[in-house]
């Protein structure tokens, strides 16, 4: 429908949200600059003891001083490339996986219990033990992150396949079509809209691996700097690294959600 052709109150309606949420993000970014505001604030009066806290100011003074020299760019790259592979990975074979189970009844059967003990257990504490078996370096701490993210791709995405309308397949079969093009036709479409939910989880999944592999085995990463920070309690490097990470998965999950408003206006 084009600009032209809407009323005027659906215009009204339309400017009318655009409005609300351009209020959202004011509030949204007030809400922000206050709470550092009262954070230095705080720390010039002595009201925290910045040693354990560190300060906005000298958060920001140290992280000129990681982007002049480099070294900032540097972990930041190396974190950034072990997240996209094993959120990349780990998506697209959790997907494979459950389009597996969708197509065999008596393997989904088979797997089922198995897929939620490994669903109910902390991933994280399976990080060592996949570090020896693989190897310290990008390869364990990928694997890791493949692990912690595989699992939740496969329970969300089957679920979505099987929530499909059987009476939609059984049509399907009626008029001949193959399993293949019902997975191709109507199954995987159905459950687009899931598969992008699932991407942002994985988001934040996938972080979650490669921060662990990085504390226990890295030379290199935000999770180094965070553990380096912590050892020698400089605690505006624990910080900046903290506030780095929580700007590039917010980066990271915007991506995805404008992807998923782009596929909404495509589908409808």
């Amino acid at each position: 429908m084009s600009k032209t052709n809407i009323s005027k109150e659906h215009a009204k309606y339309l400017n009318k949200i655009k409005k609300r949420r351009r209020y959202i993000l004011i509030v949204q970014i007030s809400i922000l600059i206050l709470g550092l505001i009262l954070w230095e604030v705080a720390a010039k009066l002595k009201w925290i003891d910045v040693f354990l806290t560190s300060y906005p100011s000298g958060i920001w003074t140290l992280f000129l001083q990681y982007l002049k020299n480099g070294n900032l760019i540097y972990h930041v790259g190396i974190s950034v490339f072990e997240n996209i592979i094993g959120f990349t990975a780990g998506t697209l074979l959790g997907i494979l996986i459950a389009i597996g189970l969708w197509w065999s009844d008596f393997w989904a059967r088979v797997f089922d219990p198995y897929l939620v003990v490994l669903n109910s257990l902390p991933k994280t504490a399976l990080a060592p033990i996949i570090i020896i078996w693989i190897g310290a370096g990008y390869s364990g701490i990928i694997v890791t992150a493949i692990t912690v993210s595989i699992v939740v791709t496969i329970m969300n995405v089957y679920s979505s396949f099987i929530s499909l309308d059987k009476d939609k397949i059984k049509l399907l079969e009626t008029f001949g079509a193959t399993k293949f093009q019902i997975l191709k036709k109507v199954v995987l479409p159905h459950s687009i809209p899931s598969m992008i939910s699932t991407l942002k989880v994985n988001i934040g999944l996938s972080w979650v691996g490669v921060i662990v592999g990085e504390f226990l085995v890295s030379k290199a990463g935000i999770g180094y700097l965070i553990v380096y920070g912590g050892q020698v309690f400089k605690l505006d490097l624990v910080m900046m690294s903290v506030f780095i990470l929580a700007v590039i998965s917010a980066l990271m999950y915007k991506i995805i959600s404008i992807i998923e408003d782009k596929f909404l206006k495509w589908n409808e």
